[in-house]
């Protein structure tokens, strides 16, 4: 029988919420599995017939140490890549998807140069949020309505338990302000096909729609336009790569001139919503065994 490693963090040594349902899928079709810590010196991730990065949530704090450990697994046996892990661990991507509907971008490698997209921002939108280029669960992440504003260019302080404070490089966007009336959709995409949705709005005055920042997640149908643009988005993405993504979750903001745009495409762990859409297991599995199928012995 098949084992399946499926990589998580400490603070998840159990998995994602709703993980169970994945387990299931995968002992429905035969397929032994076992949530291990990326980190973990312990596991022998060799004797796994593939390895699947589900929960590694806390790589932001050693990017470094999670790409290496990513690149001493067999190419042939990792959902997805180190190398696409390498391109999505820095939200410069973004830059590189222009050619999409997606949240204009600007890379800020500097204080300076933060400083001066920032006023770019703010001049040609009217509002800006600025976020470290490596993050996640929307820590580090601010709105600033001057590039004067006194916290650009210095640490933050953590948000979330386990998280260092953030730091640059940064990525700058317009304020969306559709995020706090419509809110913000993520397809996901397995297999190069869009599977299914959840439509996220966030709390009071917040822009994050996370759960720990009072934001809710719903399952909803899968809408034709977010589904083509996710599926576009991978598309591309996999061009620019020179190969496919396994898998991905596409985020989506509606910009104010009406157009769906991508905001952030995940493909390095994004959580499956289980808890809230546990069939997300069911193509998850399939990929799993697809992949299991096709790799070398």
């Amino acid at each position: 029988m098949s084992l399946v490693l499926l990589a998580t963090c400490s603070d998840w040594p159990h998995g994602e919420p709703g993980a169970p349902a994945l387990d299931a899928a995968l002992a429905a079709r035969g397929i032994r599995s076992r949530w291990a810590c990326w980190d973990d010196a312990g596991v022998d991730w060799a004797a796994a017939d593939l390895v699947a990065v589900r929960a590694t949530w806390d790589y932001t704090e050693r990017p470094g140490e999670f790409l290496a450990w990513a690149r001493r697994l067999d190419p042939a046996r990792l959902l997805n890549s180190a190398d696409v892990f390498s391109w999505n661990l820095d939200k410069a991507y973004l830059v590189g998807l222009a050619d999409l509907p997606a949240v204009p971008t600007v890379a800020a490698d500097s204080d300076a140069e933060l400083r001066e997209a920032v006023a770019a921002t703010l001049s040609s939108y009217g509002g800006a949020v600025v976020k470290p280029r490596t993050g996640a669960n929307g820590a580090g992440v601010i709105v600033v309505d001057s590039p004067g504003d006194p916290r650009l260019g210095r640490n933050l302080p953590a948000e979330l338990p386990g998280l260092r404070g953030a730091t640059g490089p940064w990525a700058v966007q317009p304020l969306v302000a559709s995020v706090r009336t419509e809110g913000e959709s993520s397809v996901f995409v397995v297999g190069g096909r869009a599977v299914s949705q959840v439509d996220k709005r966030p709390g009071g005055e917040e822009i994050r729609v996370h759960e720990h920042f009072g934001g809710d997640s719903t399952a909803v149908p899968l809408r034709d336009e977010a589904a083509d643009l996710a599926v576009r988005a991978v598309a591309t993405a996999s061009e620019r790569l020179g190969g496919p993504l396994d898998y991905a979750r596409v985020d989506l903001m509606r910009l104010d001139d009406g157009r769906l745009a991508v905001s952030e495409l995940e493909a390095i762990e994004p959580g499956l919503h289980l808890d809230v859409l546990p069939a997300n297991a069911e193509p998850f599995a399939d990929l799993v065994e697809l992949r299991l199928a096709t790799a070398p012995r």
